[in-house]
């Protein structure tokens, strides 16, 4: 299994000379203060640029744009010109954003290529502010039409353009920096793929044959047969996969960046349910389909160890995904059959459908008994209570630890890829006691986020920090935005990617 990225237009860095094919791209402040490029380019057209900016009403607000088509004077088959706003007031995610924004206003109907002239009137522009612009343009780039026999323009916002050129300052400066970036943009890519790939092509044993393929990037993945779980003692995990003719995996996957020095690793474990039918608990059809991206938790670790190998983390980490198909037969779980977790924990199951924390309680304690991390995130598109609280705006926090959630709260906010965390507490973990088991796998109607997380806190050691993260309404159908047109959004990677760089790499 090659490793394959979906990425059609090239990207690079060059200084800020001049150029004459296909479109051009420049900048104003607000106030309509224009960047030497756009001053120059406004010179060369004898004015065009500034007419046209008045009698559009643009003042160089931030995201504002003037298209101007067949300019005279200028080989330039195009220039738009782009509102900055107030750059020195940028912060968080706004160069990503804005690269993004700037990407979708290129269409490449006239040409090629476009040349991006990144400088302001006044304030100074960071490479990484750069590198951060050309990750979202990269980033708005993405599509997935693989299984289309015809394209069309409105398939993709990506159309001819094949070519962009970022003309800063300082080229080497902006290609270092944005080295890491590429990284993190191959393995949010990755993501996305995974999730928006149908169920009868991404099977449990096909999704483990393209995480092997991480072996090419330095990754050392093992994956575990249903055998194999089986004498480990698995029974939660392998109770879900067990109504369905393709058997369940389990994928492991190691980067020791760190060596020696940098100690236990940090755990990343994921929910890969590549179908999700309901079980005998079956789900009502309407949008039944949106379940084969009920592995999106599996996608956002799979997609993060690549970035971490790609741009060489300084950190040792360790990606758990379970990954099975949950499916109605005559070997199905039923409603009311009791199995038993890896660690002994005895469930009732009330609803197959509650399967995703049935697969992650033996990930998550196979990964504290085998790899004593020093953190424990898990990640999965675990209920739709959580959207019906956040909306698809947020993904749900859950933790034991309120430093790592302050950690990962900072680095959403950083990434835009935002949490709002939930509570836990003794009166919500009441929700799962069951009359005939240790525990049953839902607590009922109310508060069903909060009781799913509570299960999974019954699988985490007491001195282990533990962060759930239920990202059911951002990793698949999540809200369209300037850096991501696609069903699949890849969410998840470049959060923890920012938290580990932050928080967690050998300095």
């Amino acid at each position: 299994m090659e490793l394959t990225l979906t990425n059609s237009t090239t990207l690079s860095f060059a200084s800020p000379s001049a150029a004459a094919d296909g479109t051009a791209v420049v900048f104003a402040e607000e106030g309509n203060r224009f960047s030497p490029a756009a001053q120059n380019l406004d010179k060369k057209t004898k004015g065009v640029l500034r007419d046209a900016a008045k009698i559009a009403g643009f003042k160089g607000k931030k995201g504002a744009s003037v298209d101007v088509l067949a300019p005279q004077g200028v080989k330039f088959a195009r220039i738009l010109l782009v509102g900055l706003g107030k750059p020195k007031d940028f912060a968080n995610d706004d160069w990503i954003n804005l690269g993004g924004a700037v990407r979708g206003k290129i269409t490449g109907r006239e040409g090629d290529t476009a040349h991006v002239y990144l400088e302001a009137a006044r304030d100074e522009i960071s490479p990484e502010a750069a590198a951060d612009f050309a990750l979202g343009a990269q980033l708005r780039n993405y599509s997935f039409d693989k299984y289309k026999s015809k394209k069309s323009d409105k398939d993709s916002d990506a159309k001819t353009l094949k070519k962009l050129v970022v003309h800063y300052d300082d080229p080497r400066a902006a290609t270092r920096a944005y080295g890491s970036e590429r990284a993190v943009l191959n393995g949010v890519n990755f993501a996305r793929d995974l999730v928006n790939e149908p169920a009868n092509v991404l099977s449990p044993a096909e999704f483990a044959s393209r995480v092997k393929a991480l072996t090419k990037a330095g990754v050392q993945v093992t994956v575990l047969s249903e055998a194999q779980m089986k004498r480990l003692g698995m029974g939660a995990l392998l109770a879900i996969g067990q109504g369905s003719e393709n058997p369940s995996h389990m994928a492991i996957m190691q980067w020791k960046g760190g060596g020696q020095k940098g100690g236990d690793p940090i755990a990343i474990v994921g929910k890969g349910v590549t179908f999700d039918t309901g079980g005998i608990s079956l789900k009502p059809p309407g949008g039944m389909e949106d379940m084969k991206g009920d592995m999106g938790g599996a996608a956002c670790v799979a997609g993060l160890m690549l970035a971490l190998a790609e741009r060489k983390a300084k950190v040792n980490a360790v990606g758990v995904i379970g990954l099975v198909e949950n499916m109605p037969s005559g070997n199905a779980t039923r409603p009311g059959d009791v199995v038993e977790a890896m660690s002994g924990t005895t469930v009732e199951v009330i609803n197959t459908d509650a399967e995703g924390r049935m697969v992650l309680a033996d990930c998550l304690w196979y990964v504290q008994e085998k790899y004593k991390p020093k953190a424990v995130i898990n990640l999965a598109t675990l209920t739709g209570a959580v959207m019906v609280a956040l909306g698809k705006v947020h993904a749900g926090l859950f933790s034991n630890n309120d430093e790592l959630s302050e950690e990962l709260i900072a680095a959403g906010l950083e990434t835009g890829e935002k949490l709002w965390r939930l509570p836990l507490g003794p009166k919500y973990d009441k929700l799962i006691d069951s009359k005939v088991a240790d525990i049953k796998n839902t607590g009922g109607r109310w508060g069903g986020s909060i009781s799913a997380a509570q299960f999974l806190q019954r699988f985490i050691k007491p001195d282990t920090p533990w962060a759930h993260l239920d990202i059911a309404g951002t990793a698949m159908g999540s809200e369209a935005s300037d850096i991501n047109r696609s069903w699949g959004s890849g969410f998840g990677v470049r959060l923890l990617d920012r938290l580990i760089r932050d928080h967690y790499e050998r300095r």
